[in-house]
């Protein structure tokens, strides 16, 4: 794949290096649909690693971009909380969403709107304990011939010798798949767990989102849908599903009913678009590198490692935030209380004091598993080997199956500074093996 960089890249490119510090918005969003937000972090990673942005869309916030300091705020929950919410909000969409629920009779969304990782010690435990034993090593064992079976069959149906998207037929089908599986959904409406998810997600003239009161009434369709689910599964037999493990844990059976479209939210966006991405990821990063795709193939046994690497390199979320509760020192710099502060995992995945070469593609790296992409401390993702499982079952059966998948042309990207990953990716697979 020849992946050439055009004039306006460039120019954004030269823009990140120039602007006073001051000036520097990180989250700047046409930057993460654009792939030109390499530069910006790595000048913050060398002048400013921890960045004040006094005035953005977002309102002002911090910028925590080297590992270390990523570190220090992700395991310390009792000076960082993430009560007031864990995702950049852009003020003005969120009074017009917010406007959008109003008028069709809905309550407004609050910022702790996304369930159990919006919660602080001890309550998040509790919620978190809940959901626990549905990814599990245990059940994730149980779960992997499924998700195998229905992997090749995604794959054995793919078209040969003409493009396709795969993020569509690939990435977001094995995850709808596993997803429906995890929640016991009807299986034959998966796809409405990813829809929902990027009706979550996007904002409107992105993604499948038309308005904010589209938006509005796909998140109200996906709550009535789960509430559903939970009337249908209170008195029932314990399973061993999401909703089920939520209804009968003695701490969550009672949780309000803004908790449970929060922890749906959660688990849906948490699942879906994750996962989805780094699906999406691997196959970008092997055409990239083409060296990496021709030692994969020549030692398949390499998956785990590759897959690994690709959730390093592609980090599916770029960021996570905290408020701080109090003052705090932080590199030499005051965090006053209430400030905002956003750490960037996909910057501190790129730190060349952690990682060597970090903007390499490399399959058989040491310590593969060195990387930031899933979090630290107590809001560490809960689904990660459920996500690791996935991701190494589809390769495996790629590779018994195609000996190449070539990407066409730029991806189109999500216009997102927290989702990182793939609206559409066009590929042609030439041959069967």
């Amino acid at each position: 794949m020849s992946i050439a960089v055009s004039r306006d890249r460039a120019a954004e490119a030269s823009e990140a290096s120039t602007l006073p510090l001051a000036e520097l918005n990180p989250a700047q969003t046409d930057r993460f649909q654009n792939d030109t937000i390499w530069p910006v972090f790595d000048r913050l990673r060398r002048e400013d690693p921890i960045h004040f942005t006094p005035a953005s869309e977002y309102g002002p916030y911090w910028s925590v971009v080297r590992w270390d300091d990523i570190m220090a705020v992700d395991t310390n929950h009792i000076d960082f909380s993430s009560e007031e919410g864990i995702v950049l909000q852009n003020v003005e969409l969120l009074e017009k969403q917010n406007a959008a629920l109003i008028a069709i009779g809905q309550e407004p969304r609050r910022r702790r709107s996304a369930g159990f990782i919006t919660m602080d010690e001890p309550e998040h435990s509790v919620h978190r304990r809940a959901v626990t034993p549905t990814v599990a090593p245990a059940n994730i064992a149980n779960m992997a011939p499924i998700v195998r079976e229905r992997a090749g069959a995604i794959l054995d149906s793919l078209p040969i010798g003409q493009p396709f998207d795969w993020v569509d037929l690939v990435s977001k089908e094995l995850t709808a798949m596993t997803l429906a599986t995890l929640f016991d959904f009807p299986f034959e409406d998966r796809r409405k767990l990813t829809y929902w998810s990027d009706m979550i997600t996007n904002q409107p003239g992105h993604g499948p989102v038309k308005s904010f009161e589209h938006k509005a009434e796909a998140v109200m369709e996906c709550f009535s849908s789960f509430e559903g689910l939970w009337n249908e599964r209170l008195n029932a037999e314990p399973n061993i599903d999401l909703i089920s493990m939520l209804i009968n844990h003695p701490e969550t059976r009672a949780m309000s009913r803004e908790q449970y479209h929060g922890t749906v939210i959660l688990l849906i966006v948490g699942g879906n678009d994750t996962t989805r991405n780094t699906i999406s990821g691997s196959i970008y990063a092997l055409n990239k590198f083409p060296g990496e795709y021709d030692k994969l193939r020549a030692n398949p046994s390499l998956v785990s490692s590759m897959v690994s690497e690709t959730i390093r390199y592609q980090t599916p979320l770029a960021h996570m935030m905290r408020t701080a509760l109090r003052d705090v020192q932080l590199g030499g710099k005051t965090i006053k209380k209430d400030d905002k502060v956003v750490m960037w995992y996909i910057s501190g995945n790129r730190d060349e004091a952690q990682i060597e070469n970090p903007n390499a593609f490399i399959i058989d790296r040491p310590r593969s598993r060195h990387h930031l992409s899933f979090g630290f401390g107590v809001h560490r993702c809960v689904g990660n080997r459920v996500a690791e499982m996935q991701l190494t079952i589809i390769w495996e059966e790629i590779l018994k199956r195609f000996p190449r998948i070539e990407v066409v042309g730029e991806p189109v990207r999500n216009y997102s500074s927290f989702v990182h990953g793939f609206e559409t990716m066009q590929v042609v697979i030439p041959a069967r093996a």
